[in-house]
């Protein structure tokens, strides 16, 4: 990827890929996976679902990157195609599957404890989590995992800025309730 900027925009980028630049595709990728994920996630609640929708859907994106009208906004375009790919499979696993099957397969990175204790909590915020609307759950991922201000997240999820605050508001007051955390006073990083 030949570029004189260093770090390139996403107009930029999308046309290299469309040129045939692998590079400029993997910085795409690269850019927008975590919050892609954070939206799948948010739609599906289950880690490995939305890493498969995820991967699903930037292979969709790259594959009809003609279509994206804007360039420069890649972002948006991209988090559609998660959110709908997430909703599409969302939708296909309620009518084929009666109960969900979840093997939890630990992996031995520090002692069993410390392993057991970070599935424990694990479990229980993907619980709160799932008691979150699917909205409600992409904002929180997208503006607390991923850093995202309110005006991106209101882009990309085409809703108001002032309504990204109020589910992140509400959000994290139930977050707080379902994990048992006391109340904080409300913070934005922006």
């Amino acid at each position: 990827m030949s570029t004189s900027s260093p770090t390139p925009s996403d107009a930029d980028l999308v046309a290299l890929a469309l040129r045939g630049d692998g590079d400029a595709a993997d910085v795409l990728v690269r850019r927008y996976y975590r919050a892609a994920f954070a939206v799948a996630l948010g739609v599906l609640g289950n880690r490995q679902d939305a890493e498969d929708v995820c991967q699903e859907a930037f292979v969709k994106a790259l594959d009809r990157l003609e279509d994206c009208r804007d360039p420069s906004r890649f972002a948006p375009w991209m988090m559609t195609i998660a959110r709908n790919r997430a909703l599409s499979y969302h939708t296909y696993r309620r009518i084929r599957e009666t109960s969900e099957l979840r093997p939890e397969i630990a992996e031995a990175k520090d002692s069993p404890a410390e392993d057991a204790t970070r599935a424990e909590l694990g479990a229980r915020l993907e619980a709160a989590l799932a008691g979150l609307t699917a909205v409600q759950r992409e904002v929180v991922l997208l503006h607390d995992m991923d850093g995202w201000t309110h005006g991106q997240i209101a882009e990309a999820l085409q809703m108001t800025e002032v309504r990204s605050r109020q589910h992140l508001f509400v959000a994290r007051k139930l977050l707080r309730e379902r994990l048992g955390l006391p109340m904080l006073k409300e913070y934005t990083h922006e």
